[in-house]
């Protein structure tokens, strides 16, 4: 057993998201949004640091942490889980986030997703997204989608991710998953290569450049149901994101074939409930419909927000619906969803009432990137020192 091990156990018994451990400092845990300091546990030297993070990984990831000073893998536990890891050097030496990913996959009932979520995923081509910031749930919302689809559907589905999270076994669906840096060189290129293996449904982890999201919405438009990822905190924005990728001669284009193969937004954000008892999940809803399609093509993205208020009768679910529901349900207090909406309303310029059922969304465990690291040129302990004790070692 490894030494980090006794870490990973206390991580899931404490139901924590994500694990630091960095030089410098003594392990943190994030909890229901919170980071935790381990106040038990010693102040890890670089030394400590390097010996913890770099007992896990194999050679060939060493090697690459070293040319390329970031590496992104899992580390599994029999018996106790999976975890995605990305490793990063900063200011006092090694440093590594690693982020629960649950075993067992959630239903969409379990998740409480909304009947429009499936409504939208029940086609056979078109671009769906599902955006909002690092750890707001994206990839527990996507895994039951994809699970919905495996467990009712006969197709073939084939994810693209960086690292594999959630472990799809084949059941109505032949599933194939492919891991950056393990099975295939980038996003780009398993995207162009999925073309010729007969996919129904594909998942891109990421729409990280121009050249995945071209590959992307080239995919829906041939046939293909695609789903990909971005860290946007609504639903047009998405829409901005993509579009802006672009050169400005190319935009005109790109929008045109945006409103043709898009099918719909799904935004979530995850807020603490007032109960204390871990977050919940917020959503917002955007169908490309007719009007959505002529807002996007004629390059008027920032009437979107009124559209969707407008068009609740189609699908639509404005997040200031979802968090006006979860009020008056109880689920979270009136000041955290005034925080929420003051927040939203800055990017949307949408009124904070509303009107409409949704159904509750129960706690989701956080999901996405890891979080963003700094990199100073030379840190103490630095890459320098672990490169040459590597190779002495190897």
């Amino acid at each position: 057993m490894a030494k980090i091990d006794e870490l990973f156990k206390l991580m899931v018994a404490e139901g924590a998201s994500d694990l630091h451990v960095v030089a410098g400092s003594s392990p943190y845990l994030r909890k229901n949004g919170d980071m935790v300091k381990l106040v038990d546990r010693p102040v890890l030297s670089s030394q400590d640091a390097q010996e913890l993070i770099f007992e896990i990984l194999s050679e060939k990831q060493k090697k690459d942490f070293i040319t390329h000073w970031e590496l992104d893998c899992s580390y599994t536990i029999e018996g106790v889980g999976r975890f995605r890891v990305n490793v990063f050097m900063q200011r006092k030496g090694l440093g590594a986030v690693f982020r629960v990913i649950p075993t067992r996959i959630k239903t969409v009932d379990e998740l409480g997703l909304p009947k429009e979520v499936l409504d939208m995923i029940n086609v056979h081509k078109g671009l769906i997204c599902v955006t909002g910031p690092t750890g707001s749930g994206k990839s527990t919302t996507l895994a039951a989608l994809i699970h919905h689809i495996n467990a009712s559907q006969q197709c073939h589905i084939l994810t693209i991710e960086d690292p594999i999270e959630f472990v799809h076994p084949s059941l109505k669906s032949l599933v194939n998953q492919r891991e950056v840096h393990g099975h295939t060189k980038s996003f780009a290129n398993a995207l162009k290569a999925a073309l010729r293996e007969d996919p129904d449904v594909i998942l891109v982890g990421e729409m990280r450049d121009l050249e995945t999201i071209q590959l992307a919405l080239s995919a829906a438009e041939t046939g293909h149901l695609v789903f990909g990822t971005l860290h946007t905190n609504n639903a047009h924005k998405t829409v901005d994101r993509i579009i802006d990728v672009f050169p400005g001669d190319k935009q005109s284009q790109i929008r045109v074939q945006l409103a043709e193969s898009l099918r719909g937004v799904v935004a979530q954000a995850l807020l603490p409930r007032a109960d204390g008892k871990g977050r919940v999940a917020a959503l917002e809803i955007m169908f490309n419909t007719k009007a959505v399609a002529n807002l996007i093509r004629e390059g008027k993205t920032f009437q979107i927000p009124s559209q969707m208020q407008t068009g609740k009768s189609e699908g639509m679910l404005p997040y200031d619906t979802s968090i006006d529901q979860l009020i008056q349900r109880g689920v979270i207090t009136k000041e955290m969803g005034l925080e929420f909406l003051g927040k939203a309303e800055k990017v949307t310029s949408t009124p904070a009432a509303s009107a409409g059922p949704m159904p509750g969304m129960p706690g989701m465990p956080g999901a996405g990137g890891a979080p963003a690291t700094g990199m100073a040129p030379q840190p103490p302990g630095g890459l320098g020192g672990l490169a040459s004790k590597f190779k002495k070692s190897s």
